[in-house]
């Protein structure tokens, strides 16, 4: 074996040490001569592993002390989450997929709008009016809960379904997805168990295996979760959170009947379940519909949200509704993992945005627009042999059956070889039951699309 190659297998040894937390930071690592006689190589061939491993920042020396991590393991070992799945139905290859897109790719299984249906002429009034703020909202921090102003908006707007809540019981958030983390940290440990929907948006079930948790799938229909495998999953499991989106659900756009709603509640409370309801969608309602967070006040149900899908993506900001003990906790996970809120200049983005008259006219013409677009590309899909098996009331997806025999995995491999890329339906599926379904997103799918569809079933269909 050749020198060069066993100072990388040296480096290869810590950095794996590293990863899987063998070794933590500031952890000291074993001398250079017990390395060399582990390893069966040479000292010099340590001392030049070392050497590198500091000037990549893995580790550090000491003056007379020896050598200790100085990177801080990965808190999350999502490469070693199993089971390993094909690529083509791992939400991990999707989203790659997805975002590291170029700006003309064509993207029915992504899950935003295309930048064109944004109000990008009100995001840039208010980055204009930004550039004119005092020089601390450009520079500073954010406060530990985030704007003042955003968090009475979106009380406002509670209140307004019939949620009074104090804006003390809002916690802005860098995303949605922190918003699930942080509750994650605060509520679980290693081993416990988890409910979600089956199917569930999959970032969900990637988030939640790298929190090392159980996680459980209950069946989600036209009108919500099976209340009697829900009832018997707490029975059997105990879990202590279910995550779900209540109306125009991710990706069935399903919407939770108030009788359901209501059982979900009591269900949930008696089985000491916190119920973590997603909100993102709300605003693509043409009517509210009903929320478990307004039934329950906030006492056992847990409101989470972002404006990624309305106002911007690249914006990040999400938010955290709960009681004021949970918030309280919540405050202090998130100064120590973020250092307080969102950029302020992403809150007061959002803000001026959402608090301008231009949003509301925003959102009723993109309802009109999507209404028309979700009518549209059913009938071409229905056409091509695929059922709708949910007709939504608002938003971008449509859950689809495909037809007898296909399978949505060989489909996604397919379109992707014509650089389309689709989400099938194993992504979404804790039980991997789903092959046979695929989510679309109506506002993604230009003709080309409905063409390489098209041609891959029919090729599939021949073969």
């Amino acid at each position: 074996m050749r020198e060069p190659t066993k100072t990388n297998l040296v480096m290869q040894t810590v950095r794996d040490r590293t990863s899987n937390r063998s070794l933590m930071l500031g952890d000291k690592l074993p001398s250079i001569r017990k390395m060399a006689e582990v390893m069966g190589v040479s000292n010099s061939t340590v001392v030049d592993a070392y050497d590198r491993l500091v000037a990549d920042g893995v580790i550090r020396s000491k003056r007379g002390s020896g050598y200790f991590v100085s990177a801080p393991s990965a808190p999350l070992k999502l490469a070693e989450i199993k089971p390993k799945l094909d690529r083509e139905v791992d939400p991990f290859w999707v989203s790659r997929q997805s975002l590291d897109a170029k700006p003309d790719a064509i993207m029915p299984g992504c899950g935003w709008l295309p930048s064109s249906w944004m109000p990008n002429d009100a995001l840039r009034k208010a980055m204009r009016k930004l550039a004119r703020s005092d020089n601390n909202l450009l520079t500073d921090y954010g406060s530990t809960k985030g704007s003042i102003k955003l968090r009475r908006w979106l009380s406002r707007q509670s209140a307004a379904e019939g949620l009074p809540i104090d804006q003390e019981q809002v916690l802005l958030t860098t995303s949605g997805t922190q918003a699930i983390d942080l509750i994650c940290r605060l509520l679980l440990k290693p081993g416990d168990c988890v409910l979600v929907d089956d199917p569930c948006y999959f970032n969900f079930q990637a988030l939640l295996k790298a929190h090392q948790v159980k996680v459980v799938g209950v069946p989600f229909g036209q009108n919500g979760s099976d209340i009697d495998v829900f009832r018997a999953s707490i029975d059997e499991h105990r879990p202590r959170i279910y995550i779900t989106n209540s109306a125009l659900h991710n990706p069935t756009g399903g919407t939770i009947s108030a009788q359901l709603a209501h059982k979900l509640i009591v269900e949930a409370t008696a089985g000491d379940v916190v119920i973590v309801e997603d909100n993102i969608f709300a605003d693509f309602e043409p009517e509210p519909s009903t929320r478990m967070a307004v039934l329950d006040g906030l006492e056992n149900v847990i409101r989470i949200g972002s404006f990624s899908k309305t106002l911007s993506a690249s914006v990040r900001c999400g938010y955290i509704s709960a009681k004021p003990e949970w918030i309280e906790a919540l405050v202090d996970l998130q100064v120590a993992t973020n250092f307080g809120g969102p950029s302020p200049l992403a809150s007061e983005l959002v803000y001026l945005t959402l608090s301008s008259g231009s949003y509301r006219k925003h959102m009723e013409a993109l309802r009109r627009r999507l209404d028309q677009k979700r009518t549209e590309t059913a009938n071409h899909l229905e056409h091509l042999g695929l059922e709708i098996t949910v007709r939504p009331r608002g938003g971008f997806y449509l859950w689809c059956k495909l037809p007898d025999g296909l399978d949505s995995t060989i489909l996604a491999k397919s379109a992707l070889e014509k650089g389309v890329v689709l989400a099938p339906g194993n992504v979404f599926s804790p039980s991997l039951s789903k092959d046979n379904h695929m989510r679309f997103n109506v506002s993604q799918m230009e003709k080309k699309a409905l063409d390489v569809v098209e041609a891959a079933i029919h090729h599939l269909n021949k073969n």
